[in-house]
């Protein structure tokens, strides 16, 4: 499967702690509740503003609780490698369930974004450390098990968020969208505490001596925190609140690439960098943080351009529209399951091809649905999407975390999703241009996505605007497969073909 290299003291895996199904239990609760936050609170927008108004501002609740998680990964990833995953993971959890308390309590829309924000500092840690502690846990062999249920725990929480957040909304009261994370994440907190035993890391401190005690870069923290959060923003907010070329863009692109050029002159100084430059110099994890990165990138059109394109040229109602993107999250977790059988023969790299060549493929063939057509037909492209990116997906992440010790993994694993997070944030900017743009070339330059499907639930809108929603998210469709082509060449040329697998 690749080329085992022994492993040092430091680099052994965990011993399996105490109650490891009670950690399992809570590490899901976790992963849940990371991902009800990212999309619970769509549904019940209506609500909320109607409430508390700031209705110009309140794309903030989704894009400042994003950002939040985006820029804090790298930071929560090193950390946990520093102090171990437990006070990380515990840290975090507290944190979100602190913002979920204020964000619940909230009196206008400024103080709600801010406690999303809160809410997005703890969803950091508990993404990344999640992740990181699976591997910790079980050994190769088992891993695809556990993160199997990982994925299954995300697609099915992301995809019933707008559902759940809009019957609390209706029948309760938008706050217990909120609320309802207090004693669920209360009980992950106190598996985590009670179950979750570490063993001692490093060399033990010799007789008489103080021991050594760890250094974390904060100024490279600060700087890696203030890059990212002002180029995401620049990314979110281009083409929304202003245009691309506008003075706000371009003076926050520049900042951005300045506080670029201090986090590199940061990093190289400090003795445990926030951000090593080792992350970019193995080939196998620039490989997968690319490759996922890209990832990111093509899931932005099936998650945000396939509901508008079911229910405006399908006709669809919003629940059957919701079926429709909802199909992959059963071929996604059975595939992710069943690709250990794959990369046992032909190894991660190999395995992750093949899932992103028929993911490319898939992509390609979307643009070529009749139109209207009918809803079983992108409903059967997304049930195979979702099992080729199984195979893709699953394989790099057990892959890349196995070529490192546990001294590494926080800081690999975090990498990894940062891109992936970074990817998503990049697609939906430029994806929504794309299909702004086609927009704009068919009807005449008048309109954007948004503003043509609220006509078109009006019942004012032609039948030509639906043919030019439809150009615009095979437009999109044609990005997202170029995204997997730029995968799979990344891979094929930059990954190597055996992943350097440490021993356990």
């Amino acid at each position: 499967m690749g080329d085992i290299r022994p492993a040092t003291r430091e680099d052994a895996r965990a011993a399996a702690p105490h109650g490891r199904r009670a950690v399992v239990a809570a590490l899901m609760l976790s992963m849940a509740l990371a991902a009800l936050d990212s999309t619970v609170v769509s549904t019940a927008v209506p609500q909320i503003v109607g409430d508390l108004g700031g209705f110009s501002v309140f794309s903030w609740l989704f894009s400042g609780y994003l950002l939040a998680v985006t820029v804090t990964l790298p930071v929560y990833g090193k950390l946990s490698d520093t102090f171990g995953r437990k006070p990380v993971l515990v840290a975090g959890a507290a944190l979100f369930l602190l913002g979920s308390l204020l964000c619940a309590l909230a009196w206008n829309m400024g103080a709600l974004i801010a406690f999303r924000v809160v809410q997005g500092l703890g969803g950091g840690a508990l993404q990344g450390t999640v992740q990181t502690l699976a591997a910790d846990l079980y050994p190769l062999k088992e891993r695809p098990k556990i993160q199997s249920k990982l994925s299954t725990v995300w697609a099915v929480s992301a995809v019933a968020g707008p559902s759940l957040g809009g019957i609390l909304a209706a029948y309760a009261d938008w706050r217990w969208i909120f609320l309802v994370n207090l004693p669920i994440g209360a009980v992950a907190l106190w598996l985590i505490v009670r179950h979750l035993h570490e063993p001692r890391r490093g060399p033990a401190p010799a007789a008489g001596s103080a021991p050594a005690r760890a250094r974390v870069d904060w100024a490279g923290a600060l700087a890696v925190f203030a890059c990212g959060g002002v180029l995401l923003i620049a990314l979110v907010q281009g083409g929304v609140a202003w245009p691309w070329l506008s003075w706000p863009s371009l003076a926050l692109f520049g900042t951005g690439l300045a506080l670029s050029g201090l986090v590199v002159a940061v990093e190289r100084r400090a003795a445990a960098p926030i951000i090593p430059g080792w992350v970019w110099r193995r080939r196998t994890i620039a490989a997968v943080n690319l490759a996922l990165g890209a990832l990111g990138l093509l899931m932005v059109a099936p998650t945000v351009f396939l509901p508008t394109y079911a229910q405006s040229v399908l006709g669809l109602e919003p629940v059957t529209a919701g079926f429709v993107l909802s199909v992959w999250t059963l071929s996604w977790p059975l595939s992710a399951a069943l690709s250990q059988h794959v990369y046992r023969r032909i190894g991660f790299r190999d395995t992750a091809l093949l899932g992103i060549g028929a993911a490319t493929l898939i992509l390609f063939a979307f643009p070529f649905l009749p139109y209207p057509g009918a809803a079983w037909q992108p409903a059967l492209l997304m049930l195979l999407l979702g099992a080729a990116l199984g195979l893709f997906q699953l394989p790099l992440l057990v892959g890349v975390q196995s070529t490192v010790g546990w001294s590494e993994r926080g800081t690999t694993t975090a990498s990894v999703l940062f891109c992936r997070q970074t990817g998503q944030t990049i697609g939906a900017s430029v994806f929504g241009a794309v299909a702004n743009g086609v927009l704009a070339a068919r009807l005449g330059g008048a309109g954007d996505l948004d503003s043509v499907t609220r006509a078109l639930d009006a019942g004012t809108a032609p039948d030509a605007t639906r043919h030019a929603i439809a150009s615009a998210v095979h437009a999109v469709y044609l990005g997202a497969a170029g995204a997997a082509a730029l995968a799979f060449l990344v891979l094929l040329c930059v990954a190597p073909r055996r992943f350097p697998v440490l021993t356990e």
